[in-house]
Formats: structure tokens, sequence, C-alpha cells
């Protein structure tokens, strides 16, 4: 049984996720044009009437722009929890009710080969949540837009091969920067996202044997880089003893385009 994973985009300007097996495509989030998304597809050689639904993490437009255009256009089941449903902007338009699914947390769904199961997240969003997906003895988790680690968001993302986790930005560059003191309180609050620190503290937590792969995603474009990213997280879990490129792989998800595909 092999399963992919890749990131078609992770990012404050646009977030889609792809994992696949030989008989299961989904996409967690799908917040790009639908244009963005097909193009970043045909270079993963998938055709989007392969993908069999979208599983929404929460109703921000970095995560849903694409929702409508690909429903429509696909006949394609979209999955989210119902307050996502509610607070779904006007700009995605109308989804068929017959495609529309709710998805609740801590409850798992069978798609084909894949089990899914959502997980609570504290965001400042209706009812956002995380994904996991296991296949045979494979699991993959994404779990950003988050604004502080707990312990729910730990114990669904333990035992991972693969791990999309956010590392959104560096705090220091949000305190010194020129956002406005809302915005400013609005990332750095418990219900806004994650910073480098923080990730590298919940990548140590969870990270086991079984763990192959850490894709730091969903960047801030203003308020971090993908080197300090990368730098911060690395020498925290350095000086904790694990040994990057040993242990497991970690690499930066990138903001636009197609990332690595990993395949198990």
């Amino acid at each position: 049984m092999k399963l992919r994973f890749a990131t078609i985009a992770s990012g404050s300007s646009g977030n889609c996720i792809y994992v696949g097996t030989e008989s299961t495509n989904i996409l967690i989030d799908a917040g790009l044009s639908g244009v963005k998304i097909e193009r970043g597809l045909k270079s993963l050689n998938l055709d989007a009437a392969a993908i069999d639904a979208v599983f929404v993490t929460h109703e921000h437009i970095d995560h849903v722009n694409g929702v409508g255009v690909l429903s429509r256009k696909f006949d394609l089941p979209v999955y989210a929890t119902e307050g996502t449903w509610n607070a779904m902007p006007e700009k995605v338009g109308k989804i068929s009710k017959f495609l529309k699914n709710n998805v609740y947390e801590d409850e798992p769904l069978v798609l084909n080969d894949m089990c899914i199961k959502p997980f609570e997240i504290p965001h400042d969003a209706a009812q956002p949540v995380g994904y996991t997906v296991s296949v045979g003895k494979y699991k993959v988790s994404v779990a950003t837009d988050m604004g502080h680690a707990t312990k729910t968001v730990a114990q669904n993302i333990a035992g991972s091969d693969v791990l999309l986790i956010e590392s959104n930005h560096d705090v220091d560059m949000v305190k010194q920067g020129a956002y406005p003191y809302n915005l400013k309180k609005r990332i750095l609050g418990d219900r806004g996202h994650l910073s480098n620190m923080t990730a590298a503290k919940m990548i140590d937590y969870v990270a086991d044997s079984k763990l192959k792969y850490v894709l730091l995603g969903h960047l801030s474009k203003d308020n971090n880089t993908p080197e300090l990213a990368y730098e911060t997280c690395a020498d925290m879990l350095t000086k904790r003893g694990a040994v990057i490129g040993g242990d497991f792989e970690m690499w930066v998800a990138p903001c636009e385009g197609v990332g690595r595909c990993i395949e198990l």
C-alpha cells in the first residue's frame, strides 16, 4: 500500500495539501484558485477529476478560496464541521447540498482505504479542526493555524509518519514589525498562530521512532523566513538530542508552489 503526501501551497496566502493512495485522493483545504490547484495536481501527475473529496480545516479564505469552484466543476464532496459550514464566506459560492458533509471532532470517518480523523485546534475560527489520515500502518497529520500547543493536538498527531505543523512566525519579528497592535495581539494570542519556537517544542514532544518527515508550514511572509523557521526548529531539536536527517527529515513547505512529494 502506497501513501503519497504533498503540499500544493502552505502559507498565509493559500493552503492546499494532497494525500493519496492508489485508489483514493483527497485534498485538505483548497485555499487557492481552482486553476492553481489543478495546475499543482497536474505537476503531481494527477487530474483534478481524480480527487475524491476536500476536507476543510476552517472557513478562512486562505483555506477555502477554491472549494466552491472545485466542488461545482467536478461534483466534488466537501467535508467540514457544522460551524465551518455556517461561517463559510459567500465568496466560496453555492455548493450542492448533496455534496456537503459534516465532520465531527474526534469521530473518524472512512473513505475507501483511508481513515480520516478531525481533531480540535485552537484558532480564531468558528469550529476549526486539524486532520490525521491513516492508511494501513501509515499515518499523516496536518496541524496548522493554532494559537498554542494543546494536549488534544499532541495526542492526535503522535505516531505520525509525516507531520505538517505550523511554524508561522518569529515572535520578535511580530513584535517589532509594522502590523497594527490588534493584529499582533491576534497572531500572538492563544487562538492565533504557532511560533517557530512553539512548533519546535511540539515536534520534540511528539517525535518518536515512527516519525520520518516533518514539514514546517503556513509561514508568514511578513513575520518569518524559511531559513529562520528551519534554523529555530533545528537548533532546539538538536539541543534536545534529535538528529535531523537521521531520526527524521525536516524541511519548510513552500508558501507557493508544490512541495516535495513524499511516498510511504
